[in-house]
């Protein structure tokens, strides 16, 4: 039951929360490109609408890093203007919604863990680099990796050194900042206070982040051509799974708090909700933030009402209260962001490389590499398939581990036939083939190496499918390909054990087309009466 205590615990979650979330939207909003109100919108947006509709109560959801560098780089290299950049992030809101609606939701969280280790060091190491500009009291460049460095040169030659004692003096806090301290107050607000008041009050050179709208949020989307929507759908499928992917992974977190189930698909529908208003005021895309959802809970924030408080709370800076940020130095910003890029670097995973697999330790640095020299979009289609490929090929020695071939000795397989008595005692005219498990795509071209020359040797194998899992259409063409080799040898064939998906997916395919029904048994009796009549060259009436 909802009660004054329940209420005093999600106010204390909304401004505690708040509080995180001011600098992080005012430098996300600075650093995409699309202007400090942006980072506000965003969060406001996505703070009401995604708590209301979304599956996690206490989930705190607002600018992200992966969503702001996504941004960052559709607006430089995707959208020429920003009724252009806003329909990317409406068009990845309905993406969303399409997800959750479908039932996919649970599903998205199985991306590799190697691709989202370099896409989150790689989307560390952008974000870095893009504070370095204003660091040293330069403006923030749009583009990605490489246009930072090849502004580096002018930017280093030319420091503002107040502007860098003062990003120097919040990175310090941000490092310094007592852990102890961080249950009841995040790094974030403390930095963001220490440096703007040394900046205020002895440093008189630093930019300033400007001036932050005044008013309620109004509409800037206007109807794109089109042939850009088309050409829009590509970077709006990125920031999608990049927001859907951080959300689920908070909503797993405050379930693991709160001892509470999230529901993934009502989230995402929440999410793609909450964004499309977002893209529709202007506002940056968003997701759900573990470090903002943490301290919302750890203040006593249980329900939704705390997430709604937040976005009441950063409202009224639109309402008249945003005189009192504007001349938050952008060093600040860069300072903050500056640590925060270095947390998101999946350092962890890092430095346990040389304890990784080969291929892992490819993917990953695959993933890495083409997320800060090319963009997030070649960075997960080439990460997924990579990784594909790496699996496939671990599934591959898996699947043919899972391979029994054996001869079967006519003096122990006949026994107590008379008709097969006296026969060299080493004679093994019949094998059994068993295939446990599943079996795919990945193992499909080295069975027949793997079993031919077995059959070879043989008058009559056995096909034993009584352990088979699982069958793909390319294992179920395979196996027809072993049943023609059979044939074409001369050796006999029979199939024992066949049921379920196993019998539909060879039957589907007419992979044992070629093997009569009187030699597909069930039990391995049967299956040795109808060897003995292969053997005598007949076939049972």
């Amino acid at each position: 039951m909802y009660n004054y205590d329940t209420l005093m615990g999600d106010l204390s979650g909304g401004v505690t929360s708040a509080v995180v979330a001011l600098p992080l939207a005012l430098g996300f909003g600075v650093a995409s490109g699309l202007g400090v109100a942006s980072g506000l919108y965003g969060a406001i947006a996505v703070g009401v609408f995604t708590t209301v509709f979304g599956g996690t109560r206490t989930l705190i959801s607002g600018p992200a890093p992966s969503t702001m560098i996504a941004m960052a780089i559709v607006i430089s290299t995707h959208a020429t203007t920003l009724s252009e950049a806003l329909t990317v992030i409406i068009l990845s809101g309905l993406i969303q919604i399409v997800l959750g609606l479908s039932r996919l939701g649970r599903f998205i969280v199985y991306t590799p863990y190697v691709v989202v280790s370099g896409l989150m060091s790689g989307i560390g190491i952008i974000l870095i680099s893009m504070q370095v500009l204003p660091y040293a009291g330069s403006h923030v460049v749009q583009g990605g990796f490489l246009v930072v460095l090849r502004a580096l040169p002018e930017a280093i030659g030319h420091v503002n050194v107040d502007a860098f004692a003062v990003a120097t003096l919040t990175l310090g806090v941000m490092i310094l900042w007592p852990r102890r301290l961080t249950r009841s107050l995040s790094a974030h607000f403390p930095a963001l206070v220490a440096g703007s008041m040394v900046s205020i009050l002895w440093f008189g050179d630093v930019p300033n982040i400007g001036e932050i709208p005044y008013g309620l949020p109004v509409p800037h989307f206007e109807l794109p051509s089109t042939e850009f929507l088309l050409y829009a759908v590509e970077p709006a499928l990125i920031l999608a799974l990049l927001g859907s992917v951080d959300s689920l992974l908070s909503c797993l977190i405050a379930d693991s708090l709160t001892g509470t189930r999230h529901n993934s698909n009502r989230e995402l529908i929440g999410q793609g909700i909450g964004n499309m208003i977002s893209g529709w005021i202007g506002g940056l895309p968003c997701s759900g933030g573990p470090v903002s959802t943490v301290t919302n809970i750890r203040a006593g924030g249980t329900t939704r009402v705390s997430g709604v408080a937040r976005a009441v709370i950063l409202l009224g800076l639109l309402m008249g209260l945003g005189r009192y940020v504007e001349s938050i130095p952008q060093a600040v910003l860069a300072g903050i962001m500056m640590k925060l890029g270095w947390d998101i670097i999946d350092w962890r995973f890092l430095t346990r490389m040389l304890q990784l697999r080969r291929e892992h330790l490819f993917v990953m640095l695959l993933t890495l590499g083409m997320t800060v020299f090319v963009d997030l979009l070649t960075a997960v289609a080439v990460g997924l398939i990579a990784a594909g490929l790496a699996h496939a090929r671990r599934l591959e020695n898996l699947e043919l581990d899972s391979v029994v071939s054996v001869p079967l000795l006519d003096d122990v397989y006949f026994k107590g036939n008379e008709e097969f008595s006296g026969l060299d005692p080493h004679l093994a005219r019949v094998g059994l083939v068993s295939l446990r498990g599943s079996f795919t795509v990945a193992s499909s071209k080295k069975l027949v190496n793997a079993i031919g020359e077995d059959i070879k040797e043989h008058e009559v194998v056995i096909f034993d499918f009584s352990d088979t899992l699982y069958v793909d259409d390319s294992a179920a063409l395979v196996i027809e390909r072993l049943v023609l080799v059979a044939e074409e040898q001369g050796t006999g064939t029979i199939v024992l054990g066949l049921s379920g998906s196993v019998s539909d997916t060879l039957k589907a395919f007419g992979a044992l087309r070629r093997v009569p029904e009187w030699r597909q048994v069930g039990s391995m009796e049967e299956a040795r009466k109808t060897a003995a009549c292969l053997l005598r060259g007949n076939t049972p009436v």
